[in-house]
Order: C-alpha cells, then sequence, then structure tokens
C-alpha cells in the first residue's frame, strides 16, 4: 500500500505515515488556471510540498513526487509503473474531493481508501454527536463544549479564569505612536525561489504580488513561526486583536492559519503552546482565550458546519444579493481608506486579518449588496490560507449572511465601527460623519439602504430590534437622500471610481 499526501496534508506525523513508507505526490499545476489564484499561495503550495517530499526522503521513504498537469495524468503515470496499487489518502475536507479521487483512481485500476483526517483538534463524530439533527448552529454554544471534551483551558468543570470569553477586553486600540513587533520573515531558499519563479511564468494572469514572499514553507519553519507569535507578539494580541492600523498589515497576528492549514503546523501544538505560555505567566489570559478560541473555536467549527452544510451552503443566498464585486476589489484603487488598506493586504501579500476580512472586505460587500459565491471566489483565490473549506462558511454564511446555518443576524456595520476600531478615517477623504451627500461615508448609506432593503428578512432576526429603532426614526425625505447616495456609490463601484 503508498500513502497519497496531499498538498494539504504535509505533516510527518498523519497516521497513514507510520504504517508505511511508500509515498506518492502529485504536484497537479493545471487547478491554477480555474482562477486567477494569487501567485503567493500558488507558490506557497508548490514550495510547501516540495520541501516536505525532501523532508520524507531524509527520513527514509521512498516517495514519487510528479509533475503534472492534473490529478488524472499523474496517476497515470504512477500506476504504468505500478499497476493495480493500492492508495491509501486522508479525506480531504473539502467537499466530495476524496470521493472524486477515489473515482480518479478506480478508473486506473487501483483501489483508494479514504482515512480520517487526523489534522484537526476534533472529528466527525465529535461533533456530530454534539450537534444531532440540528441544521443551524452556534460558535459559542460548540467552543464551551469542545473546551470541556479537551480541558483547554480548563480548571475542572469550569474555565480558567472563571469565564469563557474574554472578547470585551479584546477590542482595544492602539494608542498613538505605538507600533507593532515586526512580522516574522523567512527568505526564499532555492528551492523556494525555483517555485516563484515557476509560478510567475506558468501562471500570467494570477492576481496580486508574487513577491514579498515571506511564508513558511518547512515544518521546521512553521515551528519558529509559532514560537516568535508565543514569544513576541501574543502578550498584545488579545486586546489589539480586532484593530486595524494605517500601514500595518499584520499587527500582533500569529499568522499561522496559512501553515496550518496546509499541515505543516498541528492545531494542537499551536494550542498547546499560547496555554503553556499563560500558565508560565508569559501572556494574559485574554489573549490565549482569544487565539484558543480562533483554533479550538472557530476553525474547527466552520470545518465541521461546511461537511453537514454542503453543497447547498456554496450555492446560498436568502438576501438575493446580486451585485458584482466593486472593481476596487481588483485594482486596490479607491479613497477609501478601509477598503485600500485592507485589498493592498491581499494583493501584495494574500493575507488580511480576521476583522478585516469580516468587517471590511466582507461588510462592505455585504452592504453593498455583492453576490455570496463571487465574494467567495475571491476570497478563495487571494488568501495564501483559503481552502474551500474554510472560505465558504465562513464568506457565504458569516461574512455575507446569506444563510442562518451559523449566525442569527448579519455582520452588518456603517462607518462607525471602522472609525472605532481603526486609524483610517481620520485621514479619509469621505466623511465618517455624513450618511448622505458629497463626499459621505460610502458605508454609511450603504448600511441604512442595506436595512430598509432587507426589512421583511431582517427585523424579525436575533438582536437587530435596535437597529430597525433607528431605521423607524427615519422619514421619507431622509430615505429619499439615502438610497440616491448608496445607488450612486454603486454606480462608482463598479465604474471604479469609488
Amino acid at each position: 500500500m503508498t500513502v497519497w499526501v496531499l498538498g494539504d496534508q504535509l505533516d510527518p506525523s498523519a497516521a497513514p505515515l507510520q504504517s508505511d513508507d511508500r509515498v506518492l505526490m502529485i504536484e497537479a499545476h493545471a487547478f491554477g488556471d480555474r482562477l486567477p489564484y494569487h501567485p503567493q499561495k500558488l507558490a506557497l503550495v508548490f514550495a510547501a510540498m516540495r520541501h516536505f517530499r525532501d523532508d520524507l526522503r531524509e527520513r527514509g521513504y521512498e516517495v514519487t513526487y510528479l509533475q503534472t498537469e492534473t490529478f488524472g495524468e499523474g496517476l497515470d503515470r504512477y500506476f504504468d509503473a505500478a499497476p493495480g496499487d493500492d492508495l491509501v489518502v486522508m479525506d480531504p475536507p473539502s467537499h466530495g474531493a476524496g470521493e472524486r479521487l477515489r473515482g480518479l483512481v478506480s478508473a486506473r485500476g487501483g483501489s483508494l481508501t479514504l482515512v480520517e483526517n487526523d489534522l484537526f483538534l476534533t472529528t466527525p463524530a465529535d461533533f456530530d454527536d454534539w450537534a444531532g439533527d440540528a441544521d443551524s448552529y452556534r460558535q459559542e454554544h460548540w467552543y464551551r463544549h469542545a473546551r470541556r471534551e479537551t480541558g483547554v483551558l480548563m480548571d475542572g468543570d469550569d474555565p480558567v479564569g472563571g469565564e469563557w470569553n474574554y472578547d470585551d477586553q479584546n477590542r482595544e486600540t492602539p494608542p498613538e505612536g505605538w507600533t507593532p513587533p515586526e512580522a516574522p520573515r523567512f527568505e526564499p531558499d532555492e528551492t523556494t525561489r525555483e517555485v516563484i519563479e515557476l509560478v510567475r511564468e506558468r501562471y500570467p494572469d494570477a492576481w496580486g504580488s508574487p513577491e514579498p514572499f515571506v511564508w513558511p514553507v518547512t515544518r521546521e519553519a512553521a515551528r519558529q513561526a509559532l514560537s516568535h507569535f508565543v514569544e513576541v507578539r501574543l502578550p498584545e494580541f488579545g486586546p489589539y486583536q480586532d484593530a486595524m492600523v494605517d500601514g500595518e498589515w499584520a499587527l500582533c497576528h500569529s499568522l499561522l492559519s496559512a501553515a496550518t492549514n496546509l499541515g505543516l503546523l498541528h492545531p494542537r501544538e499551536a494550542v498547546e503552546a499560547v496555554e503553556e505560555a499563560y500558565e508560565r505567566g508569559d501572556a494574559p489570559l485574554n489573549s490565549a482565550e482569544g487565539f484558543v478560541r480562533q483554533v479550538l473555536g472557530w476553525r474547527e467549527f466552520v470545518r465541521h458546519v461546511y461537511r453537514r452544510s454542503m453543497p447547498e451552503l456554496a450555492e446560498a443566498n436568502q438576501l438575493d444579493q446580486t451585485e458584482p464585486l466593486p472593481e476596487a476589489y481588483w485594482t486596490g484603487e479607491t479613497d477609501m481608506n478601509c477598503l485600500s488598506e485592507a485589498v493592498g493586504h491581499v494583493r501584495d501579500r494574500g493575507y488580511a486579518h480576521h476583522i478585516e476580512r469580516l468587517m471590511v472586505l466582507s461588510n462592505f460587500a455585504l452592504v453593498y449588496g455583492v453576490d455570496p459565491a463571487e465574494l467567495d471566489r475571491w476570497f478563495h483565490l487571494g488568501f495564501v490560507d483559503a481552502f474551500h473549506w474554510v472560505t465558504t462558511p465562513n464568506v457565504v454564511a458569516m461574512g455575507s449572511f446569506a444563510t442562518d446555518v451559523l449566525s442569527s443576524k448579519p455582520y452588518a456595520s456603517s462607518g462607525n465601527y471602522v472609525n472605532k476600531m481603526s486609524d483610517y478615517c481620520s485621514s479619509c477623504p469621505y466623511a465618517v460623519s455624513k450618511t448622505t451627500g458629497e463626499n459621505a461615508c460610502p458605508f454609511n448609506a450603504l448600511y441604512w439602504d442595506f436595512l430598509k432593503e432587507n426589512e421583511a428578512r431582517l427585523r424579525g432576526t436575533g438582536r437587530m430590534g435596535l437597529m430597525y429603532s433607528h431605521v423607524d426614526r427615519k422619514d421619507d425625505e431622509e430615505w429619499e437622500a439615502i438610497r440616491a447616495r448608496a445607488d450612486e456609490i454603486r454606480r462608482m463601484g463598479r465604474a471604479g471610481t469609488l
């Protein structure tokens, strides 16, 4: 039997690798033609695969490494040399992927055994036992269950510190003059530089900048990134995790999501390192809990919600949003400081932190009226840490409120949220204090227009009562001005003049 290692399963401790020393890896290039994927995303996957191949060989594995256009071509070559071989692979988390791979192998005379993917902290059985036959889920309930089951940050049956969630301590904005610690940078070695050149030549239509490429592509580098986060960035991660600062792309965020989603770093390692830092007194509880909630809480949660809600989740659009993405999402050219910064971070590095993703990029698309599937594709192609199982629940369900499968209300806001959590508005040509008229913040009119347009669906939705009490106080003249400004903003968005 031979272990087929996929590009997001690059963990030497994965269960199949403990029982077999023959390995198949296929570096298939044609998938990069389906969308204009960010060149750093493509380079990251291919470079990590090649380094993992070399690491396995050093460990004594017999690795067949094939560079082809498609998995099908790779399997043709493999089974020409090893007819009828039996393969084993960890079941990929993306919907239907395992069965598609099994079909490809079967068509070539081989067999493929799918085994449980052990690159997560919880199993499908764990979640299914907890969720029962429910078809909508709430992360906070799952998070508490997962904490109890794993014992992470627990004091017996109670959470350490007496509270499950310290989010109210994690909404600070840095003081004037504060600068974050420098983000770790992993200089490309010869193998990675070769991959970057391959990507540059093979994918001329890729969107974004291929450099500066700073991501870890080996397990050793991923471990270094984790150590840097725990020792340098974690203490201030908690209070500033929701903040946005002009000119800063990383702040104190861990920057570990890409390595974790590729398998270079197991989420258990990250959670344990952060918990140990808290226990040593090297990190405050609100920072440790905030990180644990992102990984054990949210990452595990969306994986299971995706698994149980597909394929309907990918096509959900309960608000009937149909607008194409504004041109600014592709060009970054807009007078809106917040949107320009967030798009610039994605274009330049294939990354933006979670508040930029939710409260700028998704929030603006939501109130603008963007088709959720189109926004999902943009996230999927643009982020180095994006896989279908990650982006779809985050973007379609949470960011676009295209279904209430994991959220009871839309994450929609006016410009006030951005003003509160960033320093963007003070130097923005648009006035956050204005809703209508020339140079009024685009977020404001779009927000109120969104609430009015979707009133029948949202008025009775949980926690929306306060917002609709404000809606009720606006007269016809004000609504006419709001609609005119919102229509103008959408015209500007389509024309690229926002």
